[in-house]
């Protein structure tokens, strides 16, 4: 269940065809009279012609009633035809719901280059706000359509007092985000200002999102949606929203990081001792962005030595000396140097399943979590064949 647990939302999904295999390829989430939005967009400069609009429609007001979303195409790289598709889509949604175009929010997913079939997407559109309901079947099917290379939706939900959150997201290749990541669509029946919303969910992406680097790419399309109905008739300050709406981030996120192309792994990796929480981070991608530091993981290999180069090859200012490598909490450098451990013991301790890798770069506060997976012979094959 996820997003339409929240009074105020219903949810479908249909196939309209861009999938040559008759799979669910489009999500309509339809909101009730007087629900806000805010949302948080990738910001490659390459930036696809859904994420350009949705920009310009939040830019123009906050008013929204739905969001439509398409998967097995990304409407990226594809010039004014693409804008174009995209306006289109949002106006037919319009349409149908009953509301001006710029209160609808439009993403798409899947292939780069390829020109939508707008026509059969429209057609989509107008299907799914004929099926639009409520309820954890409406909430499965819209979270299957947005699916491109994922094996299983990704839904959460986390209720306070009156209030709930719930949300959807798919992703799981192309991750490694600045200001959002892959697609997720999150809804909440709090009553809250825009300004608070949108605090909220920069936050909450911050703290979740922000964490998974699942192979280095920042896709052209990422976007994170919040809707806010109001239909609970209860009021939320932004922390107490920020807190529900990180939670469900983080569910999802988890969810994304499980489901990684060819990952037959989750490494958490842990930075301590940075000057600050922003230079914890950054020494965090820069492990998990590193081939070398991945492969080891696949193989359940503890090799601190690609780490340290991987750190070294940063903007991270630190000194050697105060570098420390544990996994699985077995301390396997310290100090900068080696430090004595059972090294048959550790490889079947870590030679399967997830993994938690703890750096110490210094003697700072700062402090990050970064998740990541392995890189595995199924991932090169997967993304190595024609799309």
């Amino acid at each position: 269940m996820s997003v339409t647990v929240p009074a105020g939302f219903t949810a479908a999904g249909v196939s309209c065809g861009i999938k040559e295999d008759g799979a669910l390829d489009l999500a309509l989430v339809v909101a009730i009279p007087g629900t806000i939005g805010a949302a948080v967009f990738t910001t490659n400069r390459a930036a696809a012609a859904p994420v350009v609009l949705s920009r310009a429609h939040l830019a123009a007001g906050p008013a929204t009633r739905a969001v439509v979303v398409n998967s097995g195409c990304a409407n990226a790289a594809t010039g004014e035809a693409g804008a174009a598709a995209s306006r289109e889509m949002a106006e037919t949604a319009a349409r149908s719901v009953g509301c001006e175009p710029e209160a609808v929010l439009v993403a798409s997913t899947g292939t780069i280059g390829t020109p939508l079939p707008v026509i059969r997407v429209t057609s989509g559109i107008e299907a799914a706000v004929a099926r639009c309901a409520a309820g954890a079947l409406a909430d499965r099917v819209a979270a299957t359509a947005i699916m491109t290379t994922d094996s299983v939706p990704k839904q959460s939900v986390v209720r306070d007092g009156g209030v709930t959150v719930g949300g959807m997201a798919k992703g799981a290749g192309m991750v490694r985000p600045d200001l959002a990541t892959m697609l997720a669509v999150l809804t909440t029946d709090a009553v809250v200002e825009p300004e608070t919303l949108g605090a909220a969910l920069r936050t909450a992406v911050d703290a979740s999102f922000h964490c998974l680097d699942i192979d280095g790419c920042e896709s052209t399309n990422d976007s994170v949606f919040l809707l806010a109905s109001g239909a609970s008739g209860e009021r939320i300050g932004a922390d107490a929203l920020s807190a529900l709406v990180t939670e469900v981030c983080r569910h999802l996120t988890h969810q994304l990081a499980s489901d990684a192309e060819g990952a037959s792994r989750v490494v958490t990796i842990t930075v301590g001792g940075a000057t600050d929480d922003a230079a914890a981070r950054v020494a965090g991608r820069a492990i998990a962005d590193s081939a070398l530091v991945r492969a080891s993981f696949f193989g359940g290999d503890a090799n601190w030595g690609r780490i340290v180069g991987a750190l070294g090859a940063s903007d991270v200012d630190f000194d050697i000396a105060d570098v420390g490598v544990a996994f699985d909490g077995v301390t396997v450098a310290a100090g900068g140097v080696a430090a004595e451990h059972d090294e048959a013991a550790l490889f079947d301790r870590i030679a399967a399943g997830d993994l938690a890798v703890d750096v110490t770069i210094g003697v700072g506060t700062g402090t990050a979590e970064i998740l990541t997976t392995d890189l595995t012979p199924e991932y090169v094959v997967f993304n190595g064949a024609r799309s």
